[in-house]
């Protein structure tokens, strides 16, 4: 290998530089790995001293109803409330003791504009703790597992080439020698992502299953992310191939920000949802363009089988109906999204309501053109609606009274489910697309309506829109 490592290394000193980055600039503090309760599989004196010190008041008549038994009482109540509804869900809405909620973290305000939401969010207290061992069983030890304010959120498990091992050795360890039945890798409880990670590649999964444990790839591609490439990373002359995973994955940010707003509980087939790379660049780099340029961009998003196409349309469309700008302004009213799957409707939905549990966030619009006439008066954060509705959002939304994002997923032919118009070419042609859509749903030219020709032709007069923005895969 030419250009990346140019002196033989160990896996002690990879997993050295880890820790170093993540210290010294991705918001860890170094973790001490014999504070680590094996048993809680917590840091138990990290949990406590982050509570205490971001809520306090609520510590304080905590401590008047349970005395000297309040830091047991209260790791308990945690372990209970994750038992039951899960760690993501503690996470994301706290946990309730004799009426007093606690918070087990505090997330990004969206705006600068709270001053006590910022001071909450520093209040974190995130570590990088090297060689921990975990078990109460054996002295087994995990090269790196990162806590947030003492609970284990990723594991890492290194190998350096230079010693005759890879990321598969790391991959087989994890199958082989993890045992599931360690509290720490208690599915749904604990930890929520696992990576075999070398010097070249990185590979992750959310669920410990022994032999049948299955992981994802999680690189960038031969030639960077979002460029045509082949599998693995483009050699780094400046570092590790894999050094994006610690410094663009798993800084402090972006790690409570993919916990906050992407990772996604899939209870149908029990299964935890992580990003993979692919998708996190992509609605990254999305959001970014966005935020500094504002509605009235046009985007396409090209992707293959197998991709993840629908959780990214489902990340995409609650980022984007939370989006600011740089001065703190809500760039989008409403998110639109046009498709005819109702399996995405469905996964919308299901994504969405893990994020914010209140009522009306998404609505689908599965009756009439006044149906979807309301929604936006409504100023519902996230539409769903159907392709025979799509040239009625255009007389709706063309006032420029208010600004929408239309996600327009690829259509599929409900009678021969071929796919549809790739887009890649159209979208600067609205009238183009409106008439491809049409034709694949079967309403053919003479079938159109006066009024739908109409709009096609005004739609065709006015160009682009400001207060509008595309975003089609």
């Amino acid at each position: 290998k030419e250009g990346a490592i140019m002196m033989n290394i160990s896996e002690k000193q990879f997993e050295q530089d880890i820790e170093t980055y993540l210290t010294a600039e991705g918001g860890y503090t170094k973790g001490n790995p014999s504070a680590f309760n094996r048993e809680t599989a917590l840091d138990t004196n990290t949990f406590i001293t982050f509570i205490k010190t971001s809520q306090p008041t609520k510590w304080e008549s905590y401590t008047k109803i349970y005395g000297l038994d309040s830091e047991k009482e209260i790791i308990s109540r945690f372990c209970h409330a994750v038992r039951l509804s899960g760690l993501l869900h503690v996470l994301r809405k706290g946990f309730t003791d004799r009426g007093i909620t606690f918070r087990a973290v505090f997330w990004k305000p969206e705006t600068s504009l709270n001053e006590t939401a910022t001071a909450l969010y520093n209040a974190n207290i995130l570590h990088c703790t090297r060689q921990l061992h975990y078990s109460v069983h054996n002295e087994n030890s995990i090269d790196i597992v990162l806590f947030v304010n003492g609970i284990p959120v990723i594991t890492m498990e290194l190998k350096c080439q230079f010693t005759g091992q890879d990321a598969l050795n790391a991959v087989e360890q994890y199958k082989f020698d993890r045992a599931s039945d360690d509290a720490i890798f208690s599915f749904r409880e604990r930890v929520f992502a696992h990576f075999a990670v070398d010097l070249t590649r990185v590979y992750m999964t959310t669920k410990l299953e022994g032999s049948k444990t299955y992981f994802l790839p999680f690189n960038q591609g031969s030639n960077g992310a979002g460029n045509v490439g082949g599998a693995g990373n483009p050699i780094n002359p400046d570092g590790y191939d894999t050094d994006y995973l610690w410094k663009n994955v798993l800084r402090k940010d972006m790690l409570l920000e993919i916990l906050q707003k992407y990772l996604h509980f899939d209870g149908k087939n029990q299964r935890m949802i992580f990003p993979r790379y692919h998708q996190l660049d992509a609605v990254t780099k999305l959001l970014s363009d966005v935020k500094e340029h504002g509605s009235g961009k046009n985007y396409l998003i090209q992707h293959s089988a197998g991709s993840g196409k629908s959780n990214s349309i489902a990340w995409l469309a609650h980022r984007l109906s939370g989006l600011h700008d740089f001065g703190d302004k809500k760039i989008f009213h409403s998110v639109i999204v046009v498709t005819d799957r109702k399996i995405l409707d469905e996964q919308l939905r299901d994504t969405v309501y893990q994020f914010d549990h209140a009522a009306g966030v998404v609505v689908k619009v599965d009756r009439d053109s006044q149906q979807l006439r309301q929604a936006i008066e409504d100023k519902i954060p996230i539409i769903v609606t159907t392709l025979q509705k799509f040239p009625v959002i255009f007389k709706e939304v063309n006032s420029g009274r208010r600004r929408f994002a239309v996600i327009v997923d690829e259509a599929h032919s409900s009678q021969t489910g071929d796919a549809a118009m790739k887009l890649k070419y159209a979208l600067a042609d609205k009238e183009e697309i409106l008439k491809e859509y049409a034709e694949i749903e079967g309403a053919e030219e003479e079938k159109r309506t006066e009024e739908e020709d109409r709009l096609l032709n005004d739609l065709a007069a006015q160009g682009t829109h400001e207060n509008l923005s595309f975003f089609a895969f």
